[in-house]
């Protein structure tokens, strides 16, 4: 006989042992609390590698659900990216290559446009001073490069761009 299975997916909702200032585990929640004493249930790592990551990077519900529904890890673009810098294949990528190429000897300039900061859910302030690293190995001087950034006070608090 096939027993019925339910996937139930709580965003938001962590187990934790830590009691302060922890929401769920001060709460009065006795429909989950039966929940996990009659029934078999696990929990899935939320953050980091196990959810294709870095090592200590915040997940969200997109990642989440990305992995829950593809049923391994799957690496982010955040991840993939910060491997390719470690490796030195970043450095090598031919588009970036070309790009900087066209403006290189030239008088142009190469526009750097994007999101910026340390938060890490939509970009990540180290993979701008990866182009930057890139543009002045491969021989662009300083007035050549322009970076533009948005900066949107989402994930890191307001005005933490400020020296």
């Amino acid at each position: 006989m096939i027993k019925p299975l339910i996937l139930i997916i709580l965003d938001g909702w962590g187990i934790k042992k830590q009691i302060d200032n922890n929401a769920i585990a001060l709460a009065d929640t006795p429909n989950m609390d039966d929940y996990q004493r009659i029934y078999p249930f696990t929990t899935l790592g939320a953050s980091g590698l196990d959810v294709g990551l870095p090592e200590g990077q915040m997940g969200n519900s997109e990642v989440g659900h990305i992995n829950i529904g593809a049923g391994r890890i799957v690496p982010q673009e955040f991840l993939i990216i910060d491997r390719a810098i470690e490796n030195k294949s970043f450095f090598e990528n031919r588009v970036l290559v070309k790009a900087i190429e066209k403006v290189k000897d030239k008088p142009k300039k190469l526009h750097l446009m994007g999101l910026i900061g340390p938060g890490g859910v939509h970009s990540h302030s180290r993979h701008l001073y990866a182009l930057l690293e890139m543009a002045k190995s491969n021989g662009l001087k300083k007035n050549q490069v322009i970076i533009h950034c948005f900066l949107d006070g989402r994930d890191t608090p307001q005005k933490s761009a400020k020296p």
